[in-house]
C-alpha cells in the first residue's frame, strides 16, 4: 500500500525559509507526479506546486519565484522548498503523489507564518 509522509512544518517569521520533506513509499515513485497543496482555515485545498516524472514543475502564481519544488527518485522524497514567506502562506501543507487515477495523500504539516 502506498503511502505519503510529509516533514518539515513549523512557525517561522515573515520572510524566513522552511523545507518541506514527502517520503514515499509502496509504490513506483518514479512514474509518480508529486505534488504539494496546501488549506488555510476556511479555505478550500489549492494546488502550490507539482513536479512530473520528467522533472517539470509547475506552480501557483502565488508562490512563483519564492517556493521551489524538488524530487530525489533515489530517495523517494520530494520537497517544498519555501523562502520568503508571508502570513498568507500559513496553511496545512499536504503532498501528493499521483499516477492516472490512483492517489496519495499524507496527513499534513503545519506551516505558521507570525511574528
Amino acid at each position: 500500500q502506498g503511502r505519503v509522509v510529509e516533514s518539515g512544518g513549523g512557525l517561522v517569521q515573515p520572510g524566513g525559509s522552511l523545507r518541506l520533506s514527502c517520503e514515499a513509499s509502496g509504490f513506483t515513485f518514479v512514474i509518480y507526479e508529486m505534488g504539494w497543496y496546501r488549506q488555510a482555515p476556511g479555505k478550500e485545498r489549492e494546488l502550490v506546486a507539482v513536479i512530473d516524472s520528467d522533472g517539470e514543475a509547475k506552480y501557483a502564481d502565488s508562490v512563483k519565484g519564492r517556493f521551489t519544488i524538488s524530487r530525489d527518485n533515489a530517495k523517494t522524497t520530494a520537497y517544498l522548498q519555501m523562502n520568503s514567506l508571508r502570513p498568507s502562506d500559513t496553511a496545512v501543507y499536504y503532498c501528493n503523489g499521483r499516477y492516472y487515477y490512483t492517489n496519495y495523500w499524507g496527513q499534513g504539516t503545519q506551516v505558521t507564518v507570525s511574528s
